[in-house]
């Protein structure tokens, strides 16, 4: 075994007397690829703020030897001027900026005199993307002209630029399609090829069996196991994780399905910056009182723009007709929505479901704060109370509740975000990819509410990327292509495939799509 080029050694982080990291220990060698995996709220993505200086060398205890001397970073620019580049879950580009400012960002080419060198820049750019397979990009556009998938590698081309001997990579395939996931772990197999170390942080086990030499567990801040991944399975791995064996990652509830209750009728969305252009194309659906409806396709579809518009929350021009219960709706934002009786836990917390500069307590009581007014004033223990039962009932966890909620894991963050629409109490829940950055016990738990909450009748609306989640949890999917209704089938449980979803999710509208692999709804 090669020398190792990082060892972290009994780290312990605490917030306010709390401990998130107890004990931790590390290792990391040139070529190497280390798997972290642990429940969301673990300390992984603690873990490596202190390894890349973003918790400074004495705001944390243990020692840190990195090419075997001590490593003793006051911030990031330590870490990377050694050699440490993370790559965040959450995207650190300027998204008014292009990909080569942003690629060269701190670290630009210039000319004599302090001017910028952009021919240069574009120059190595290109070649960066050309190393990495990336196509489809000019490096002379805005970030922002560009999808998530597409940022995500271009970060990893950044972090690249500033030379990495040990790149982390905190789930950095959350927003990626699976082609682009391909690119990615081709990426990482070519970076150990080179004799660059990674550290891969991700929920998606069959991407850490894929690529990663080693395993680190850790569980509630403590170091559990570090195996060779060729000795392991994904069911030991799990087990590790959260502690006990889960057999059947979905686990479905039988649950009866009753009549319409809501129907939105002719959706058309239309792109915000070409609207021309169509993001959603006359789509109309049904939705069951007790029934899981999953809405699948692949990555730009138009799934998400057609929830939003029945939402309220589209931000260009769509038309939509909404029926709950008999009664047409006017919805004109998404407070018009929730008043009468319809929710939703959208894609992008951050951008759409917390706000960061409150407490955890006070984005969960935030869209039913009416409920604790009393002449003008809120009823700070009733709402307390109320806090405090909703953040035990989904296992969420935050040291106090009034920490802010920034600075809890993405999973977390996710529960809030969920249980601030559940206090509604709505009659329809849409749920924009709901398991997205969560580990695999608490999308355990999310999927269990799930059929709990359609056992009482409610109706429930499922947009996820994931196949198998959209066939373990659904007891009918639509697939959407292109702004398209290109199928609507009924899932029971053994005859749809991923295969038919794929199949209409990529062919024109045509007869007999409704048909493939199950019966029509």
């Amino acid at each position: 075994m090669a020398q190792p080029l990082l060892t972290m050694r009994g780290i312990v982080k605490s917030f306010s007397g709390v401990k998130a990291l107890d004990g931790i220990d590390l290792a990391v060698s040139p070529g190497e690829c280390v798997g972290l995996c642990g429940e969301n709220g673990a300390g992984k993505s603690t873990l490596m703020k202190v390894l890349s200086g973003v918790y400074p060398y004495g705001t944390w205890d243990g020692e840190i030897l990195w090419e075997d001397q001590p490593l003793k970073a006051a911030n990031v620019r330590d870490t990377e001027h050694a050699g440490i580049v993370i790559i965040h879950q959450e995207l650190m580009l300027v998204p008014e900026l292009s990909v080569a400012e942003n690629i060269f960002l701190g670290n630009e080419i210039t000319l004599p005199g302090g001017r910028m060198n952009y021919a240069a820049m574009y120059r190595r750019a290109d070649e960066l993307l050309r190393e990495l397979d990336i196509t489809g990009i000019n490096v002379a556009q805005p970030v922002m002209n560009y999808g998530g998938g597409h940022q995500q590698l271009i970060e990893i081309a950044k972090a690249l630029n500033k030379r990495a001997k040990l790149l982390i990579l905190d789930e950095p395939s959350s927003s990626l399609t699976a082609s682009e996931t391909r690119i990615l772990l081709n990426i990482v197999r070519d970076l150990k090829k080179r004799g660059v170390a990674c550290v891969y942080i991700s929920h998606k086990l069959d991407e850490v069996e894929a690529v990663c030499d080693t395993i680190t567990v850790i569980r509630d801040g403590r170091h559990v196991a570090t195996e060779p991944m060729r000795g392991l399975t994904t069911e030991r791995i799990i087990a590790m994780m959260v502690g006990r064996e889960i057999k059947n990652l979905f686990p479905r509830e039988p649950h009866e399905i009753g009549d319409v209750v809501f129907e939105a009728r002719n959706v058309t969305c239309f792109d915000v910056t070409n609207p021309r252009r169509k993001r959603v194309d006359n789509v109309s659906f049904t939705l069951r009182r007790g029934e899981i409806l999953g809405v699948a396709g692949l990555v730009g579809a138009g799934r998400t723009e057609l929830m939003q518009a029945v939402f309220g929350a589209y931000p260009g021009s769509c038309a939509a007709s909404v029926v709950l219960e008999g009664a047409p709706l006017r919805i004109r934002a998404p407070v018009d929505a929730i008043r009468a009786g319809i929710a939703m836990v959208p894609e992008d917390r951050k951008r759409h479901g917390i706000v960061p500069q409150l407490g955890v307590g006070h984005n969960i009581t935030l869209a039913v704060l009416q409920r604790f007014a009393k002449g003008g004033r809120i009823d700070a223990a009733a709402e307390l109370d109320t806090i405090h039962t909703e953040i035990k009932r989904l296992s969420i966890r935050a040291a106090h509740p009034m920490l802010s909620i920034a600075s809890l894991s993405g999973g977390n963050q996710q529960k809030a975000v969920l249980t601030k629409m559940l206090l509604t109490n709505p009659k329809v829940l849409i749920l924009d990819e709901p398991t997205r950055g969560v580990d695999v016990g608490a999308k355990y738990e999310i999927y269990k509410l799930i059929f709990q909450l359609a056992q009482r009748g409610m109706a429930i609306v499922m947009v996820s990327s994931e196949l198998p989640e959209v066939l373990g949890i659904s007891d009918r999917v639509l697939v959407i292509g292109e702004g398209e209704l290109r199928g609507d089938f009924i899932n029971d449980g053994q005859t749809l495939t991923q295969e038919h979803i794929l199949t209409a999710a990529l062919n024109p509208v045509n007869s007999s799509m409704t048909q493939t692999g199950a019966s029509a709804a």
